[in-house]
């Protein structure tokens, strides 16, 4: 077995814990093909993955949050690999997410596109977000509602499910009591500042019983 066939070997057992089994393979193939560094990271509050282009002696680097379920996971690898494609071809003369972007990202997608892969509610919300792809999937309400479906049991849920006046925790100690609705965006108050912050509806959050708060 020669040097390509045994890295491609070991890093498909790394990826089946991560990614659904029939996207192994090709990811697999594209981590020796597009030669970068996978590195599966702890989660991150402000990001799902990143993409690094080569610098000082280092490869092409990807990063991707280990708690993601593993369709969450797999579009957002893919989304980090149409950055390094787009580099390779145009190196920082685009925009990040521009239209070279977008059109490396469906042709990458493009492949794992089939209800073989995903379940049917995610794959007809990627349908339609891949016609044409935002800086990041979280952004599109309807796909990552049915994602978070298919996250493992948490005691968090999104902001958008609780009764107006409800207290709740974000960001582990942040204690806020939601309001209304305003556009897009809800308006909560943080109750130690008496601030006002607008949240994204689908912000995941901690239900806090009032009684405790003193």
């Amino acid at each position: 077995m020669n040097e390509r066939a045994i890295q491609f070997q070991k890093n498909s057992e790394i990826l089946k814990k991560y990614l659904p089994a029939q996207s192994v393979a090709l990811i697999a193939q594209w981590i020796v093909e597009y030669d970068f560094k996978l590195k599966i990271k702890r989660e991150r509050s402000t990001r799902l993955g990143d993409y690094t282009s080569p610098h000082n002696g280092l490869n092409h680097t990807i990063t991707v949050n280990h708690n993601l379920n593993p369709f969450s996971f797999l579009i957002t690898l893919v989304h980090e690999v149409a950055h390094l494609v787009t580099y390779n071809e145009y190196k920082n003369s685009v925009s990040p997410h521009g239209s070279e972007w977008k059109q490396n990202f469906i042709k990458l997608m493009n492949p794992f596109l089939t209800p073989d892969i995903f379940p049917l509610e995610v794959f007809a919300a990627l349908r339609s977000y891949m016609k044409n792809p935002a800086a990041a999937s979280c952004t599109d309400l309807k796909l990552l509602r049915v994602l978070k479906l298919h996250d493992e049991e948490s005691d968090s849920v999104f902001l958008e499910r609780l009764p107006v006046n409800s207290l709740f925790i974000f960001n582990d100690h942040r204690i806020f009591k939601k309001g209304e609705k305003i556009r897009k965006r809800i308006k909560c108050l943080e109750v130690k500042s008496g601030t006002v912050y607008l949240f994204n509806p689908l912000t995941e959050v901690q239900l806090l019983d009032e009684v405790t708060v003193q």
